[in-house]
Formats: structure tokens, C-alpha cells, sequence
């Protein structure tokens, strides 16, 4: 059981990084295609994004992960 618990925290970390990542590098790619802000507002802003998103989806992610890997996710 223990090695199951490992297993999901480090699945869910992994997913939550990932979904981090993923949602800095369009905040990014928009505020740099804009051109409107500086290089300081952009970078700045894509850590502040990476950052709010890591702490909405730790909590959730996480959950989630250990529900499906012990078949008790009914979605």
C-alpha cells in the first residue's frame, strides 16, 4: 500500500508540473506575441501564472491520481 501512495504522489506531481508548465509557457507565448509589455512584466507574469496554477492543482491533481490508480474514480 505504501508503495502505491509513493507512486500517485510522484504520478501527481508529475501531472500538476506538467499542467503548470504547460499553462506559463501560453501565458508566455501570448504576452510576448502581444508585444505590448516588457520583458520584466512578461517573465514576471509567467512565474506569478506558473506559481497560482501549481497551487490550484496540487490539492486537486493529487486526489485525483490516488482515486484512479486505486479503481476507485467512477468517471
Amino acid at each position: 500500500m505504501q508503495d502505491r501512495s509513493r507512486k500517485a504522489t510522484r504520478l501527481g506531481a508529475l501531472a500538476y508540473t506538467a499542467i503548470s508548465l504547460a499553462v506559463a509557457l501560453a501565458f508566455y507565448l501570448v504576452a510576448t506575441a502581444l508585444g505590448k509589455y516588457t520583458s520584466t512584466a512578461v517573465f514576471g507574469g509567467t512565474a506569478w501564472v506558473f506559481l497560482l496554477t501549481m497551487i490550484v492543482t496540487m490539492p486537486t491533481v493529487t486526489p485525483w491520481v490516488k482515486s484512479r490508480l486505486n479503481g476507485t474514480d467512477r468517471a
